[in-house]
């Protein structure tokens, strides 16, 4: 099959590799309908996590199911289905508790920007649905992991009706941590965003207050926002010790920090989280625990969380992709093998 492959910082090719075969009997193998590029992916295209040359890339895949395992009972050949990137059996006690990130029997999807994929602990982990037409698809693809992520960000802050939220980083998880924040009953939410384009998208999602600063300037912009208070929830959506930073900035006492920001280079600011109170809570989505939920919010035209996607390329172009989020002139890039 054809696969996007990375082979060094910024080194992104489309190469030839073996199709994936059933390895375990709980597997199923995906053909991609649409795949995409996540913020995520670019740690490793910057050269911020390591790499091996030649490994694929990817994780968000929507498509059609080309075969199953032997163990496999509740999906079938012919299912379009959502994959979740972290594969979970939905049955033991992590996944039980909603922590279906942390499953015993976790697996992750691997080549996700290619023509197919393999899927393990596919009863537990894919959600059918009918297939999508062109409108409905971005949306559709967004369950796969940076809605959920946003979400997770929003539950993990504990957004609940008539909060003052703030939202740090105005990418595509951002972006979808304002429309959970708007979701989840926020009466006000701040995005941090120096981009018009994704400023623009943020008011649509939801969000009450744009601040351009970073930084002190960011936190005594929002601070001046809440009289001097901070915001009851803030969610962070980086990774980076300025976001984390800037998160507990604007934090007040008494609230909570929900992070999913891949952590990067952090250092906690411990004394401020103990002498205020401020707790920390999130870390990888459960996606396959909010994923029911989000899917009717998706059908019934709720929302509409597919507007991040602002380019859409074919896996032979997957490398313009990379370069047009990793320098910002796309939010979030569409990948059709």
């Amino acid at each position: 099959m054809r696969a996007t492959t990375i082979h060094a910082p910024r080194d992104i090719r489309v190469e030839q590799v073996p199709d994936p075969r059933i390895e375990e009997q709980t597997d199923a193998i995906v053909r991609v309908t649409a795949g995409c590029i996540c913020g995520s992916d670019l740690w490793r295209y910057r050269g911020q996590n390591p790499i091996t040359p030649g490994s694929t890339i990817g994780h968000e895949v929507v498509g059609v199911v080309e075969d199953v395992g032997a163990d496999v009972r509740r999906i079938r050949v012919g299912d379009f289905v959502i994959v979740p990137f972290c594969h979970c059996d939905n049955t033991c006690p992590n996944c039980v508790a909603g922590v279906q990130s942390a499953c015993v029997n976790r697996g992750t999807t691997q080549s996700g920007q290619a023509e197919l994929t393999r899927v393990g602990q596919a009863d537990g982990s894919l959600v059918r649905t009918d297939p999508p037409g062109p409108h409905l698809m971005p949306s559709i693809l967004s369950l796969t992991d940076v809605l959920p992520t946003g979400w997770h960000a929003a539950v993990s802050g504990g957004v609940r009706p008539g909060m003052t939220v703030a939202v740090v980083g105005d990418g595509a998880v951002g972006l979808c941590a304002v429309l959970a924040a708007q979701q989840q009953g926020a009466e006000r939410i701040i995005a941090m965003s120096r981009h018009e384009d994704r400023q623009r998208l943020a008011r649509e999602f939801g969000a009450t207050d744009v601040v351009a600063e970073r930084d002190e300037a960011g936190i005594e912009a929002v601070k001046e926002l809440t009289k001097g208070i901070g915001v009851e929830a803030t969610l962070e959506c980086v990774g980076t010790d300025q976001s984390i930073r800037t998160a507990f900035g604007l934090a007040r006492a008494g609230s909570t920090v929900g992070f999913v920001g891949v952590p990067h280079g952090v250092t906690l600011p411990i004394e401020q989280m103990f002498g205020l109170n401020i707790g920390l809570r999130g870390g990888v989505a459960p996606v396959r625990r909010y994923l029911p939920d989000l899917l009717s919010r998706v059908l019934a035209g709720s929302i509409e969380p597919g507007r991040i996607f602002d380019l859409d390329v074919a896996l032979d172009d997957v490398a313009e992709g990379y370069r047009a989020m990793d320098e910002r002139r796309a939010i979030k890039v569409i990948v059709r093998p």
